[in-house]
């Protein structure tokens, strides 16, 4: 089949969040000026680069994690492993401003060390990072997509030492969680490593 999205798919569910995957999660946890936190998951998010490592996500439309991120200049992307999956789909809920989704899903904080957001203290590894900018982007017609994309330089990493083998990150002991189309997430358990070619070497 064939379809032009802004002409519409015909199938039962939209199919573009399930050809776009997987994708990492961004499990976004931010402080607002009155010191209500709030925490939520991304399937928008990912990196832009590493030096400097910055890091990005995307809501769509003006959601609590990037109103405050915008207003604080800070958030902290935490890492969702396989047993913290249902924890973190708690946190996906509606909740009004000022209701703490850590508390909704039972979660511990721990301190940041460099950004007053809290960590979740749970997760294998978190990103505390610093807001570089803000933008909106726009469809081919100039009108606003409705999305609001937040980037932010790492400043400081967090890993639970439990999750690192011979100097490197067990993303297979951790399970890493990624969102797949509709319903469906899934996590890493098998890994297969590749080198990159270098032009003019066997």
């Amino acid at each position: 089949m064939f379809y032009e999205p802004s002409k519409g798919h015909g199938l039962p569910h939209d199919p573009s969040k399930a050809i776009v995957a997987p994708r990492p999660i961004g499990w976004i946890s931010t402080i607002d000026k009155d010191g209500k936190v709030n925490l939520a998951p991304y399937s928008f998010f990912n990196a832009f680069s590493t030096r400097p490592f910055i890091v990005w996500f995307s809501s769509e439309g003006e959601k609590d994690s990037a109103t405050i991120a915008a207003e604080t200049g800070e958030f902290v992307a935490n890492l969702v492993s396989r047993d913290l999956a249902q924890k973190m789909n708690l946190t996906s809920v509606d909740a009004p401003r000022g209701v703490s989704e850590f508390g909704y899903a039972h979660l511990a904080t721990a301190p940041s060390r460099l950004v007053a957001p809290p960590r979740v203290a749970e997760a294998p590894a978190a990103l505390e990072c610093r807001v570089t900018e803000i933008f909106r982007p726009r469809a081919l017609d100039g009108s606003s997509a409705g999305a609001v994309v937040v980037a932010g330089e790492v400043v400081g990493v967090y890993i639970d030492d439990a999750y690192l083998k011979e100097g490197l990150f067990d993303i297979t002991k951790a399970g890493t969680v990624s969102r797949l189309g509709y319903m469906d997430y899934a996590s890493v358990d098998d890994i297969f490593s590749m080198r990159r070619p270098r032009w003019g070497r066997d």
